[in-house]
């Protein structure tokens, strides 16, 4: 049986509270009988799933949507110190929690399953909370996007498993202690936290070192990065193994392409084990491979769970179809780190066939594009044609000389056919004058590039 409800959550307050994350701490608070509130900048089909629950939302930031008697204030690393409702609540004497302490909370008491890495979190996360729910264990889970509405991201569950996505960008997921970790990749990323890769193995051992006693961590055999942190970790946890590399615990030993899908089979415990999963790409299929050993790890029948995985169809912008026009398909990508790029360019090669792939790219953040924008341009290069955007810039302030030229540059280099376009209302019309019937169009980046997806299809159909 669940816990109930944390007495300092009671009567929360949350700053952002449409962002990802912090509406799945929110929705859960709200299940849990919480008297839920708080602000975000805009509008969002979030905001209404929050509503619907009984939550407050205010639309905009001012001191006075801060109730007095609010129990604690919830903040993320991207609420600025200068917020009026920070400043209302410092007056008031209201504590103020971060998110990963909020979360952190809700998993106490239970049997948490943490996911992290640097590149899919969100999608083994929500790949563990659909087939544990599809198996009526009736876990909770937080995760960093919806699976089929907006509001899915997270469900306070009856049972005793807890499934969240443990965020290494500043170093949060050192709050949590999980009965069995996941870490998927190891790589430099979120520059403006981390200066070296010495660091973020030092916070990934960090995180590792959370790990309940007997519990496990399950961490990739083929990643350079996570390998390295295996061996960094020196048997002072638990491990399991996945991927393709001999050693592994959990072997992969073949993943077929099936149009938008994969058949994988893996060696587990000297028996082959074969399932389906229903995105395509190596990368997510070894995203399946990781969340059926955190579940065997956990005590979940192998056989149950690979079976349960099959109902797993996908989380909003993961290769994310969003319709067709004119015989074009449009698809709806997260990918903003250029491994991420790579893998879901190369799983729609494989799926596409002959057909065209054409990417409308945002990239995210300013120093993301500093230090990556080569690699980024790089990736570009396996698409046909591409359109850069202006870069998204989220929590971060420009930084001078660096716009999405670094990127255009460096795919012009490697060959790339790259349309810049700064006014992202002209997309639609540049992408239908370079799409024809049987062309693969992906919108790319983790910031609101994903807005274009339909206004491509409407104009395309015209």
């Amino acid at each position: 049986m669940a816990p109930g409800l944390p007495t300092a959550m009671e009567r929360p307050h949350f700053i952002g509270i449409g962002g990802a994350g912090m509406s799945g701490i929110a929705k859960i608070l709200a299940q849990r009988g919480g008297k839920v509130a708080g602000s975000d900048a805009k509008e969002s089909a979030t905001a209404e799933a929050l509503r619907a629950l009984g939550v407050t939302v205010h639309i905009g930031h001012a001191a006075e949507h801060l109730a007095d008697d609010a129990s604690c204030v919830v903040v993320s690393s991207a609420i600025r110190k200068d917020n009026p409702e920070l400043a209302r609540a410092a007056e008031l004497g209201i504590p103020v929690v971060h998110r990963s302490d909020a979360l952190a909370a809700l998993m106490d008491g239970l049997r948490p399953i943490a996911v992290a890495g640097t590149h899919g979190k969100t999608t083994t996360t929500s790949m563990l909370a659909v087939s544990l729910s599809e198996l009526g264990l009736k876990p909770s889970y937080a995760i960093g996007g919806d699976l089929d509405a907006p509001g899915s991201n997270a469900l306070h569950g009856e049972g005793d498993i807890f499934v969240a996505e443990a965020d290494e960008s500043d170093r949060s997921f050192h709050k949590y202690a999980p009965e069995v970790a996941i870490v998927l990749n190891v790589e430099l990323d979120h520059h403006a936290n981390y200066a070296s890769m010495d660091e973020i193995y030092e916070s990934f051992e960090t995180f590792a070192g959370r790990i309940v006693p007997g519990g496990s961590l399950v961490i990739s055999s083929d990643h350079e990065g996570a390998r390295e942190l295996t061996r960094r970790l020196a048997g002072s946890v638990r491990t399991v193994t996945y991927g393709e590399a001999e050693d592994a615990d959990v072997r992969v030993l073949s993943v077929v392409p099936q149009g938008l899908k994969s058949e994988v089979t893996v060696l587990l415990d000297g028996q082959e084990l074969t399932f389906a999963v229903s995105v395509p790409g190596r990368h997510y299929a070894h995203n399946a491979v990781a969340a059926l050993a955190a579940g065997v790890a956990l005590g979940v029948p192998a056989a149950e769970l690979a079976s349960a995985l099959a109902s797993y169809t996908g989380v909003k912008r993961r290769l994310q179809l969003k319709g067709e026009a004119a015989g074009v398909q449009v698809i709806d990508s997260y990918a903003h780190h250029p491994t991420e790029m790579t893998a879901d360019l190369e799983a729609m090669r494989a799926a596409a066939g002959e057909a065209r792939i054409l990417v409308v790219f945002q990239p995210h953040l300013f120093s993301r594009t500093q230090e990556l924008g080569k690699e980024m341009g790089q990736s570009l290069a396996l698409a046909d044609a591409s359109v850069v955007l202006d870069i998204y810039p989220a929590r971060e302030d420009p930084i001078p000389g660096v716009t999405s030229e670094l990127i255009i540059e460096a795919a012009r280099a490697a060959g790339a056919d790259v349309t810049p376009v700064h006014d992202k209302a002209e997309v639609p019309e540049v992408v239908a004058g370079m799409a024809k019937a049987g062309d693969l169009v992906l919108t790319m980046g983790a910031g609101d590039v994903t807005d274009l997806g339909p206004r491509i299809l409407d104009r395309l159909a015209k």
